[in-house]
């Protein structure tokens, strides 16, 4: 399996794996949306056999009160369903988590499962004073500093892009 920068000609591969993964497209739009939006954003997939598996994006959110703070926000993220619980997921995470911290971010949010993004150094936001805009519980929405102390003494609420409002 290859984890590699999302092509041109993958598109359709990776809208594919988005609606595979989700009960509704609406992920998959979100991807199409941020790719042409959002700047920059990385957006990587998983092959195996010159077959898109999986992809993940992450793409710029701001803190209120501090415009210039370098965050990414990780969302989605997908693995074709018969290709789950293998790695892929995992290998994805790492990869984007690596490339984003290559191109300046200090930190990245998460909305997702508070039993499997911790095992890649989230913990939850709260822990550093933020909170998503977003009505969720407390342990789904996390955080992870790229570069140690980023957050620290940095509270607020994390803005999204606007298509996100759309999922």
């Amino acid at each position: 399996m290859l984890i590699r920068a999302e092509k041109e000609n993958d598109r359709d591969a990776v809208f594919a794996v988005n609606v595979s993964a989700f009960e509704t497209p609406s992920e998959a739009t979100l991807v199409d949306v941020l790719r042409e939006q959002a700047q920059p954003v990385v957006s990587l997939v998983a092959e195996d056999n010159g077959n898109v598996v999986g992809h993940i994006m992450f793409s710029p959110v701001s803190l209120s009160g501090y415009p210039d703070l370098n965050v990414m926000g990780l969302a989605p993220m997908a693995v074709a369903p018969e290709r789950q619980r293998k790695g892929i997921g995992s290998a994805l995470v790492r990869a984007g988590l690596e490339q984003c911290r290559q191109l300046g971010f200090v930190a990245v949010v998460v909305l997702g499962h508070p039993e499997y993004y911790p095992r890649f150094g989230f913990s939850p936001s709260s822990r550093f004073g933020i909170d998503s805009g977003y009505e969720v519980p407390e342990e789904v929405f996390m955080a992870m500093e790229l570069k140690p102390e980023a957050l620290s003494g940095k509270t607020g609420r994390v803005k999204y892009h606007p298509a996100f409002s759309n999922v």
